[in-house]
């Protein structure tokens, strides 16, 4: 069995996001190419957009396709926690205390892509021997 699609969360996710990053409509219509008309409509729950255009507005928005239509974000808390729990030095931080840091950290990894998020851990890789000198 199927979920119906709810364009009325959808919309509301696209206007939270946008708003999160200081677009106006207009501003946001500007970059994505489409009418500030049509974008107030997909916020409003009143219109279903295609593919093509999801895509665009996941992209500009720094956010998955996932969260957008479904408003899951726990695919990614999911995944860093178990990169967490691989590294010992990370899990003894973790375990002790959930800090508004990682919540922060959370949050901002939720924008991103996939391509954004395997760039962001190939950073970290890369930095985090560093710090621990």
């Amino acid at each position: 069995m199927y979920n119906e699609i709810d364009n009325k969360a959808i919309g509301e996710r696209i206007r939270q996001e946008r708003e999160k990053l200081g677009l106006t409509r207009e501003k946001f219509a500007e970059i994505v190419e489409l009418s500030p008309l049509y974008i107030g409509q997909l916020e409003r729950g009143e219109r279903q957009m295609s593919l093509n255009t999801l895509f665009k507005i996941s992209e500009c928005l720094h956010i998955s396709i996932d969260y957008l239509v479904k408003g899951s974000d726990k695919e990614k808390l999911n995944y860093f926690v178990k990169e967490i729990e691989k590294n010992d030095y990370l899990k003894d931080s973790y375990s002790k205390s959930y800090t508004n840091e990682f919540q922060e950290f959370i949050s901002l990894i939720n924008k991103c892509s996939k391509k954004e998020i395997s760039i962001f851990k190939d950073i970290i890789k890369i930095i985090l021997p560093h710090l621990k000198k």
